[in-house]
């Protein structure tokens, strides 16, 4: 396979992960990983089988494959990995999506371009699969279930900036929003264009 979906690894240190959720409802800049080296052996082997199938290199998230396929031992994947806290919230800016072995792109960066390929914002990124078919009710139970309990702070790794590093972080969200807005006014010029006010000169 040339290009794997879901694939990541954190820029901090370098690490693989997997991506169970590019964005979240309400909170567009971060996601949902699995970092892989924190996943005992048998766990571990069942999520790289599972990611490398057709079904999760078809899906718009990850999330939705685990929510229903079994480990093992039984436990549906998706709820089993919250249980144990292997799924980690972390900034969207601090993941780099790696394909294959010659390109990469920030997980930002990649949503972005997704949104503007669609004419969504990023905000609307969250699950808005166009191609998505209704989905079974345990599917949709455990989805539900793992985003009500997300918690509503920052990462861990988040807590240690400095003030200098927090303002840059939030200048950096805010040049995002602004080339957001500029795409999508871009978008809508190209839909409608604005009408110029031509004054007529007097003779």
């Amino acid at each position: 396979m040339s290009n794997m979906k879901h694939v990541g690894r954190f820029l901090t240190n370098g690490r693989k992960c997997l991506v169970a959720y590019r964005t979240l409802p309400g909170d567009a800049y971060n996601c949902l990983v699995i970092p892989t080296e924190a996943v005992e052996d048998s766990y571990h082997d069942a999520l790289i089988n599972l990611v490398e199938s057709n079904a999760a290199q078809s899906s718009y998230e990850f999330a939705e494959i685990l929510a229903r396929n079994t480990f093992p031992d039984g436990s549906v994947m998706l709820a089993s990995l919250h249980k144990l806290g292997k799924l980690i919230k972390v900034a969207t800016d601090q993941i780099e999506m790696i394909p294959n072995t010659q390109q990469k792109i920030r997980l930002d960066e990649l949503n972005l371009m997704i949104a503007e390929q669609r004419g969504i914002a990023v905000d609307d990124l969250a699950l808005n699969d166009p191609n998505a078919v209704p989905r079974k009710d345990v599917e949709v139970q455990e989805i539900a279930k793992v985003q009500e309990i997300l918690p509503p702070i920052e990462p861990i790794e988040q807590k240690t900036l400095s003030i200098e590093e927090q303002a840059t972080r939030l200048r950096g969200q805010a040049d995002k929003l602004s080339k957001e807005a500029a795409a999508l006014r871009r978008q809508a010029e190209d839909l409608v264009p604005t009408k110029k006010n031509v004054r007529t000169k007097t003779k």
